[in-house]
């Protein structure tokens, strides 16, 4: 009965207070796949490029329940509010702007929360990423302009920036070690659950000025984060760390229950060791951790690095780079982010509802929600593949699924067959989570010893919005040019086919397999164990 063992045991290990925790801290990331998509559906209204006639549909549904729907013909409502447009005029190449605009908003949260959580904590950190969503939602709900929208943007980007990197870290200091792999899985659940938050409003806000009920939901939900905090304890490893073990010690014990035996998560603690934070996580934090001396077993040239680097010295980016021994690993870990952006998942995420309108035999922003649903869906159910599969074997499955699901769209949406445009749109994502989602972020810390983890993490996140920065403006400018150049819709995804081929090949050549590996340098075939 193993299995009903290890359930009883997560029963024991999960307090009820826990779960209040992780629910209310994973809604930095929920905020982060909410403002990822929440221009998408509403797209064309928000650029003035749909007139309210062609709503009508999607307010009729509105408005018997919504006061502000008006019984008067559609022609009638350009104006919801003497303050703010119903709309603000904007071509592909400014709309892309405004989008993209979170991107960079995110890379500057990104490298920027890291040494705030370090020296002042986790805690302090969430709530500053609050306080950057609220703002951010305010200036786009009464944005007039494309500057003000893309102010609102770069607010929001930053606090979604900021939760990517702290939130996971805090979840894996609050689990307990037994279950901390499925609370790290809630991160990118939550992401998915923003996206379909959005995409559902999307689907019947999307007409006159209602599209500002939607960016003002964030404010609802920064508000109810912030809220949420007050209740939130500081980590118990950043404060073993940082100011008094037996400080940490009760708040562990109030989050695990009175019941608990917390004496082997806390044993090191009086030592001035925190096992609990993850080499990468302090690579993002921007402060290095000691680590322990090379392993007796370890007779590599990885191990000579690290000791001629001190032994327990974290290595510097330059360094890194410089460094031939890392060199291999670096060039992996940065290539399999970027594929992850570059074989088109944002493309669909951010932008289906008027990339794909008029092509399919469905309402676009409808099959947008459906989109979203299978995202959560097999994230959640692919969750264990990397583990059982491989993580090679994963990131080959996903990239072969994502470039035949692009070739099959753009030969289907040439040809007019609406149906197979819609199942290669279902597949196309389905793919993503099987391996592009979730390995990329498991990659850097097994590909590279602990001495250069940190320097190896943060250029991979820096690299990741960099490739999103790169769809989110270029993708529609993109899209548009071929269409006219070659009539027809649907030609860049023969570009994403042809950069899945280019990934896929990457992987094969470039990307060792690193599941089942003890360290980096079995990974590379650099040691021979003496066990």
């Amino acid at each position: 009965m193993p299995s009903s063992s290890g359930l009883r045991q997560c029963v024991r290990d999960v307090s009820p207070y826990l779960i209040l925790l992780i629910a209310i801290s994973t809604l930095g990331p929920l905020q982060f796949g909410f403002h990822l998509a929440e221009l998408n559906a509403p797209q064309d209204v928000i650029s003035c490029r749909v007139h309210q006639s062609t709503s009508a549909s999607l307010s009729s549904r509105l408005s018997s329940a919504l006061s502000f729907a008006s019984s008067t013909p559609h022609e009638n409502q350009v104006t919801t509010s003497s303050a703010l447009p119903d709309c603000v005029p904007m071509d592909d190449a400014q709309f892309a702007v405004v989008s993209s605009m979170f991107t960079l908003g995110g890379l500057a949260g990104a490298l920027g929360s890291g040494p705030i959580a370090s020296a002042r904590g986790r805690l302090l950190a969430m709530r500053l990423t609050s306080l950057f969503y609220a703002a951010g939602s305010v200036v786009e709900t009464l944005g007039s302009s494309i500057a003000m929208l893309a102010v609102g943007r770069v607010l929001s980007g930053v606090g979604a920036g900021a939760a990517t990197v702290i939130v996971p870290i805090y979840i894996s200091e609050v689990a307990p070690p037994r279950e901390r792999g499925t609370f790290g899985a809630m991160t990118q659940v939550s992401i998915n659950v923003g996206i379909l938050a959005t995409q559902t409003m999307g689907y019947f806000l999307s007409y006159g000025a209602a599209w500002r009920w939607i960016l003002a939901a964030g404010i609802l939900v920064a508000a109810a984060h912030g809220a949420g905090l007050l209740l939130v304890p500081e980590s118990p490893a950043w404060l073993a760390a940082n100011r008094s073990p037996a400080q940490a010690r009760r708040v562990l014990q109030r989050i695990r229950g009175h019941h608990y035996d917390v004496a082997e998560e806390t044993a090191a603690w009086d030592h001035g060791v925190t096992p609990d934070v993850a080499p990468e996580e302090e690579g993002l934090l921007g402060e290095p951790a000691p680590v322990a001396p090379p392993s007796p077993r370890r007779a590599s040239d990885a191990s000579k690095a690290s000791a001629k680097n001190g032994g327990g010295q974290h290595l510097g980016f330059l360094e890194v780079v410089r460094d031939p021994l890392y060199r291999p690993a670096l060039v992996a870990a940065v290539g399999v982010m970027c594929a992850q952006q570059l074989c088109g998942i944002n493309s669909i995420i951010m932008y289906s509802v008027s990339l794909l309108r008029d092509l399919l035999p469905v309402s676009s922003a409808l099959l947008t929600i459906l989109i979203s649903a299978i995202n959560l869906v097999t994230t959640v159910a692919c969750s264990p593949l990397p583990d059982k599969l491989g993580r090679r074997a994963c990131l080959l499955l996903s990239i072969f699924g994502q470039g035949a699901s692009a070739l099959a769209l753009a030969l289907s949406i040439l040809f007019g067959a609406k149906i197979l445009s819609a199942v290669a749109v279902l597949f196309f994502v389905a793919f993503f989570a099987v391996g592009l989602g979730p390995v990329p972020f498991i990659l850097a810390s097994e590909l590279v010893g602990q001495e250069a983890v940190g320097a190896t993490q943060s250029c991979c996140l820096g690299a990741n919005y960099v490739a999103t920065f790169l769809v989110a403006q270029f993708f529609p400018i993109i899209n548009v040019a071929l269409n006219e150049r070659f009539g027809g819709a649907g030609w860049v995804y023969f570009i994403f086919t042809a950069l899945a081929v280019l990934c896929g090949l990457f992987v094969l050549w470039r990307v060792p397999e690193t599941k089942g590996k003890k360290d980096a340098d079995e990974v590379w075939g650099r040691t021979r164990r003496l066990d």
